[in-house]
């Protein structure tokens, strides 16, 4: 049974999907890089079952993390068009994490304040 606090209007979904599928569309760059890659190594290697990194992980974890960074953008956006407003807000990203199930474990870091 799926919670109704997880459900997207509509046309969010659809806005969405043709976020996605623009993006998936175009090529995948892994040259240029929106997080430094040795910051990430060196974050990797906190752990301390970590002993060996490979070259491509960093890179597609760069990656990942600006894919994630654009969607959760993208819905807090979309929070605040709903609204009416121009400007994103604190609160719109609790009403994102809190409408979208594949972030839920940051639920609890969105609602402290």
């Amino acid at each position: 049974m799926e919670n109704n606090n997880h459900q997207q209007p509509p046309q969010d979904n659809e806005q969405l999907k043709n976020f996605w599928s623009k993006e998936m569309e175009g090529d995948l760059d892994f040259k240029n890089h929106k997080f430094p890659i040795t910051r990430i190594k060196r974050i990797m290697k906190f752990d301390p079952d970590v002993n060996m990194i490979a070259a491509e992980a960093p890179i597609l974890f760069s990656k990942a993390n600006e894919m994630f960074i654009m969607d959760l953008t993208m819905r807090l956006w979309l929070h605040a068009q709903e609204r009416k407003r121009l400007k994103i807000q604190r609160f719109d990203i609790a009403a994102a994490v809190a409408q979208t199930v594949i972030f839920d474990f940051l639920l609890d870091e969105v609602t402290k304040e």
